[in-house]
């Protein structure tokens, strides 16, 4: 019921407002059927007054902070970041800081305190948030239907918009409630489809999970049919130079990862293409990460801190816009859990020994320990320990020359080296082991020390005898390492259970089971809808 009451005045403060605005009865004389009309016949500033709130808020959802339950002083649950950050010490290539008796948040996650039992907080948050999205991107494709849209661009933009989010949350819920699509998933139950916003509708019960996915891919290319027409007749890029829009890339994105997640390679492999037909450079060397550049580290000389020399990246927000969150758990040089705390987000070596010298992303990890490094607020000083990673460490803020600013950065969610590594994926599990190898080629061209000899999957001298699939399998984990807990997603998909007892440097040495990587439905939904059944 609180949900629906929240509902009720959000749609009401909305409509007020505009009705306001346009000399209009206030909403106890405003029908949905008449603030359809006025979508439908109204010029673009009206359209823009009634709905341009909801759809400007729709990419920031990916961007998300102040989520529902957590505590404000939570940096594990309170944003998406620190959702997902959670998620990266629950697998196998991150080391949480140097001592098995740490205590701070990302402790129990690292340790695998129970994180999927039903009456568990750190199962509900990642169902509220999701689905305060599928709610939020409801609001706004209730006023959407055909009839309403018509031929008008901006509508079709808005649909898309509110598309793309519920596809994307209805994704991340799958990907983190039922067993993964080809390793069990397929047989099982999805999730309830609520496809409209009613505040009043009846609790549905659980939908397959092939038919869950129906839905996603549907939403998906639904949005991307809407974004070619708006795109294709206003005469602008549907890639846009916009990194924080929803446009064509955002879109494919998210479809070529659920057609990752469903195996429908040949649909990743053409979503890809399309992609990469428009994202074609790499982060140079010089801006991969803050490696060897002493304590002198600029976020703007930093790809992963800072957009302007980032080319691959396809949605992003600017400093000041951008969440922080990741940055805490990962900076060394930061005054927080990552840094000063010392919860230090470390490589492990049995994953570090596998990257070529010749490699770069080699440069991303200490492979000596920085002794009494001084923390500039409290002089705090602390040795940061071997393997820690230098690809998102940085000594201050942008645009600031005062290292006590350290932390203010920018960020990305979606690039294009991911891209090319989920065409190779989709190209191995299709037995293209010659086109997975040449995709990949590309990447490791890319990832090669000026002055060396080119890598390749032939010359890389840890996946001597690997399968063209395998050898995906390594990169993804390198390039990828410490971002949008895509290890954990990825171990579920590839039937990789976590196995830390042949580590060095894991200060906890734990197994953790792919089977115990699905979590149950919450208590927050068990309680109150009486046809959800749990896993």
């Amino acid at each position: 019921m609180k949900k629906y009451i929240i509902g009720i005045l959000f749609l009401t403060g909305t409509l007020f407002m505009w009705s306001c605005d346009l000399g209009y009865e206030p909403l106890s004389a405003t029908t949905d059927e008449e603030v359809q009309e006025l979508l439908a016949s109204g010029d673009d500033e009206t359209i823009d007054l009634i709905l341009g709130s909801m759809a400007n808020a729709m990419p920031n959802y990916f961007n998300a902070s102040g989520l529902t339950g957590a505590g404000g002083a939570d940096g594990r649950y309170r944003s998406c970041q620190g959702l997902d950050y959670m998620r990266c010490l629950e697998a196998n290539d991150i080391v949480f800081g140097d001592i098995a008796s740490i205590s701070i948040f990302g402790a129990d996650e690292y340790k695998f305190a129970d994180f999927i039992s039903q009456s568990v907080d750190k199962n509900e948050y990642y169902w509220i948030h999701m689905w305060q999205l599928v709610t939020n991107a409801n609001k706004m494709l209730y006023y959407l239907d055909d009839e309403t849209i018509e031929s008008n661009l901006t509508l079709k933009k808005y649909k898309a918009y509110g598309l793309v989010v519920r596809a994307y949350a209805y994704n991340y819920l799958m990907e983190n409630y039922q067993e993964s699509y080809l390793q069990g998933g397929k047989d099982k139950l999805g999730l309830m489809i609520y496809d409209t916003y009613d505040p009043t509708q009846d609790y549905k019960a659980r939908s397959s999970s092939t038919e869950t996915y129906e839905f996603i891919v549907s939403d998906l290319e639904d949005a991307i049919n809407l974004l070619n027409e708006y795109y294709n007749n206003s005469g602008e890029s549907g890639y846009t130079a916009d990194i924080t829009d929803i446009d064509l890339g955002v879109a494919q994105f998210i479809l070529a990862r659920v057609k990752l997640v469903i195996g429908e390679w040949d649909d990743v492999v053409g979503l890809c293409d399309a992609i990469l037909a428009n994202y074609s450079d790499f982060i140079a060397e010089e801006y991969y990460g803050g490696a060897n550049k002493g304590f002198e580290i600029r976020p703007e000389e930093n790809a992963f801190l800072y957009n302007e020399v980032n080319p691959e990246v396809i949605l992003g927000f600017p400093n000041g816009t951008a969440l922080t969150t990741h940055t805490s758990w990962t900076n060394p040089f930061g005054e927080s859990s990552g840094g000063e705390s010392g919860g230090y987000a470390r490589i492990d070596n049995r994953l570090f020994e596998k990257i070529a010298a010749a490699d770069y992303r080699q440069d991303c990890f200490l492979d000596t320990m920085i002794v009494d490094y001084t923390y500039p607020t409290n002089g705090t000083q602390d040795n940061i320990p071997t393997y820690t990673n230098l690809k998102f460490a940085a000594t201050y803020g942008i645009g600031s020359d005062d290292k006590t600013q350290v932390g203010s950065s920018e960020c990305n969610y979606m690039r294009s080296s991911e891209v090319l590594l989920m065409k190779a994926e989709a190209h191995a599990r299709n037995g293209n082991a010659t086109d997975a190898k040449n995709t990949l080629d590309v990447l490791l061209a890319a990832r090669t020390r000026a002055g060396a000899t080119p890598l390749t999957c032939d010359n890389y001298p840890s996946m001597t005898g690997m399968s063209a699939l395998e050898m995906v399998q390594l990169q993804t984990r390198i390039e990828m390492w410490g971002e949008k807990g895509l290890e954990y997603y990825n171990n579920k998909r590839w039937n990789v259970s976590v196995d830390r007892s042949g580590s060095d440097i894991h200060t906890v040495k734990a197994a953790y089971d792919v089977s115990e990587m699905t979590c149950d439905i919450p208590d927050v939904e068990m309680l109150y809808n009486p046809l959800c059944e749990q896993n």
